[in-house]
């Protein structure tokens, strides 16, 4: 169980969340989180490179001289890899880079992963209200109030909400440093490669009735 205190706009604290998420046991969890965090990785890649082979590679159907006399190496095409022009030898090819894992898996592997990031946890309420208008100065002056410090190096913030206004979106997609997203949305690579994760109470509940299972 984690245990939060929620603040508001002005980064007072205002009361207490909690969230229960059942998670994989200790002596597992690091490996099916390893193992959901490659799948992600590996599932993003396109996989669209692409080189020619001799046969694809336009020209080089003539023999270029005779097999005898010449004192030359033989050769039969104008385009063989061993030729400035030719095809590649063992290029990339298109291909698929999916990993499969199991359904409850990778819940299993995402329920573990947000649960040990319960001491970066920020839990605020909702603030919509307040953004009356797309205002990205309000925004980062209200992260420093909810205690996310500026060191030497700008930490990277994840925003969970439930739902994004429109006024929320403008505010928050020119800093660099911080992504939104919806609280059914969450994804391991997200969850983890946060420094700090701010989240509404909103968020929080819906985290609690979509990943409960």
């Amino acid at each position: 169980m984690i245990n939060c205190t929620v603040k508001n706009w002005q980064g007072e604290q205002v009361g207490e969340a909690t969230l229960e998420l059942k998670v994989a046991k200790e002596e597992n969890a690091s490996h099916i989180v390893h193992r959901a965090l490659v799948r992600q990785i590996t599932n993003a890649r396109q996989g669209k490179a692409s080189t020619k082979t001799r046969s694809e590679v336009r020209g080089g159907g003539r023999k270029p001289w005779r097999q005898k006399g010449t004192g030359r190496a033989r050769a039969g095409s104008i385009r063989s890899p061993l030729w400035r022009g030719g095809g590649v030898i063992f290029g990339p090819k298109p291909r698929q880079f999916n990993v499969k894992m199991n359904r409850k898996e990778r819940r299993l592997a995402l329920r573990t992963a947000f649960t040990s990031r319960s001491q970066d946890l920020i839990v605020v309420e909702d603030f919509a209200a307040q953004l009356a208008q797309p205002k990205t100065k309000e925004l980062v002056s209200a992260l420093t109030r909810w205690g996310i410090e500026n060191g030497k190096k700008q930490p990277k913030i994840l925003l969970i909400v439930s739902e994004i206004p429109e006024n929320l979106h403008l505010s928050a997609r020119n800093i660099s440093y911080l992504k939104l997203i919806l609280a059914n949305s969450l994804n391991v690579y997200d969850v983890l490669e946060a420094d700090k994760i701010v989240l509404t109470s909103d968020a929080l509940a819906k985290i609690q009735e979509v990943y409960s299972d």
